[in-house]
């Protein structure tokens, strides 16, 4: 008896200290900011991987891949990629950059300040993405966070004081119809965060492809429109997301979404480019002499056209017909492909 008690006090003095360290461990330290928040599981770690991105390729295969395994530490070394690449001095087409961004800040809101100040530093044409990505980031104080990296970029300061106090909306605040790019910001978000909210916000340009009167607006909501079949069919999660989206969404929509999904399924894309030129086609038939000339159309809607190249280019999808460059979008070909044959 006297060594079974020997032993159980031997046991006991050499577990003791153990258990009297130990500290409890934190289940949820981080929380996701955002509508959906169980969408992505945003990792507050060091970056798995610190080798430098080679080309634009690789960097947009990294976006594409992100919101399956987020890497929010990475983020500053892409950042400092996308301005070595060249990639976001194109205005209109670095939509997809600027969201991407902003959804990886919004997306970590605890580490967001640090996840900035290594970014810098950046030539001024390039802070840009920063302070675009801090606004349209839905942080609670994005504001307060934008404010700190005033002095860091003084050739943006006049940016930077539109945001603040001018009327320089941000991505929620944003018109799809006022500002085509505003299709691959959210784009971008979402490559960042698979929530729903941008997705929502795409579907709802899908209205803009219903209309008879404006060519611009026809021709936004059939970019919409393509780029929402186009991800989707490559991409299930997406396609399911957009089957629960058409459950709960405004009726004028449901048709063109139920069309977006049923492209999507059969992968019979061709059929959206088809029925956007009949509509295009039409309007130009009908509407003024304004719109029914082909040169005014191509010039209002040869950046809405390009929309969608960018981020099929995120998701390797430049084999399915657009003829976009992997980085950029090639606007002009990206027109001549959705252009009638012959124009009048």
């Amino acid at each position: 008896m006297r060594r079974v008690i020997a032993i159980l006090g031997l046991a006991w003095f050499i577990f003791l200290p153990a258990f009297a360290l130990a500290r409890p461990v934190k289940v949820n330290d981080f929380t996701l900011a955002g509508p959906a928040r169980n969408s992505a599981v945003a990792k507050h770690t060091k970056g798995k991987s610190q080798k430098p991105f080679q080309n634009s390729q690789e960097l947009l295969k990294w976006i594409n891949d992100y919101r399956k395994d987020p890497d929010p530490q990475r983020l500053p070394q892409a950042v400092k990629a996308m301005s070595d690449f060249g990639v976001t001095r194109d205005t209109d087409q670095s939509g997809v950059y600027i969201g991407f961004v902003a959804g990886v800040l919004g997306a970590n809101p605890k580490i967001a300040d640090e996840l900035i100040t290594k970014m810098f530093p950046l030539p001024p044409e390039d802070q840009v993405l920063v302070i675009k990505g801090i606004a349209y980031s839905g942080l609670p104080r994005w504001r307060d966070t934008l404010k700190k990296y005033v002095e860091r970029m003084p050739a943006r300061r006049v940016l930077i004081e539109k945001y603040l106090y001018g009327n320089k909306p941000t991505l929620t605040e944003m018109s799809i119809k006022d500002d085509s790019s505003v299709i691959d910001l959210n784009w971008g978000y979402y490559f960042a965060t698979g929530w729903e909210a941008p997705v929502r916000r795409i579907v709802t340009a899908l209205e803009l492809s219903l209309d008879k009167d404006k060519v611009d607006y026809l021709t936004i909501g059939a970019m919409a429109k393509w780029t929402l079949a186009q991800n989707a069919a490559r991409n299930d999660d997406l396609l399911r997301m957009l089957k629960k989206i058409s459950t709960d969404v405004d009726p004028k929509l449901r048709k063109p979404l139920a069309e977006v999904i049923d492209a999507a399924e059969s992968y019979e894309l061709a059929k959206l480019r088809k029925d956007a030129l009949a509509s295009i086609d039409q309007l130009k038939a009908q509407g003024p002499e304004s719109l029914r000339n082909y040169n005014w159309w191509g010039q209002a809607g040869q950046t809405v056209l390009a929309l969608g190249c960018v981020a099929a280019g995120a998701l390797g999808q430049v084999e399915v017909g657009i003829p976009c460059v992997i980085g950029g979008a090639a606007s002009t070909a990206a027109l001549k492909y959705l252009a009638p044959t012959s124009t009048p």
